[in-house]
């Protein structure tokens, strides 16, 4: 089976490299196709679903809900997955950004960047529930003295990401999403 990404950054992808080898049993094959932004991926993402010629594939929509009302975000993606097609096609909203996640596991931030003592916080009032951060990038930013860079940061954390222990809901969500579509087979 081919599983393909549709992402709108490329955080996103090396964030989910580290991430799908502790997930994805043998025999599943991840394809990523990044975007550049959100914007160019709403734009183009019905052209591409449907233009997908590969036979076995499943396709998984991840973007940031940003400043966006997550639920209409996400009616928005299914629309369009269901306009080329693709009713099966599972969307999941990171809420707020991609680095909320991060923020839900900060031992795995202490892993990847070779930090110490950021776990320590994870239990402050901030950080039990990081989806309602308003700006997760700048918190994680100063919570690691400007070491963190998206990419970078991203290919580093990833591998590190608990897949049950995260104090994000929304990575939760997207990991149960995962584990459904590799059961399905």
């Amino acid at each position: 089976m081919n599983l393909v990404f549709f992402l709108e950054e490329p955080s996103a992808r090396e964030m989910l490299k580290g991430l799908l080898k502790h997930l994805l049993a043998p025999g599943i094959n991840p394809q990523y196709i990044v975007f550049e932004g959100k914007r160019d991926l709403e734009q183009r993402l019905v052209k591409r679903l449907r233009g997908w010629r590969l036979p076995e594939s499943r396709f998984v929509i991840l973007c940031d809900q940003d400043l966006a009302d997550c639920r209409k975000a996400k009616e928005g993606l299914v629309k369009k997955c269901q306009e080329a097609g693709k009713d099966n096609a599972i969307v999941r909203i990171a809420c707020r950004e991609l680095e909320s996640w991060y923020l839900g596991d900060l031992t795995a931030v202490d892993a990847g960047l070779g930090m110490k003592n950021l776990a320590r916080l994870q239990d402050k009032k901030k950080y039990r529930n990081p989806d309602s951060l308003g700006n997760p990038v700048e918190e994680l930013e100063k919570l690691t003295g400007k070491t963190y860079q998206k990419v970078a940061g991203s290919r580093a954390i990833g591998p590190h990401l608990s897949l049950t222990g995260n104090r994000s809901r929304s990575f939760s969500i997207f990991v149960c999403a995962l584990k459904r579509m590799a059961i399905q087979e």
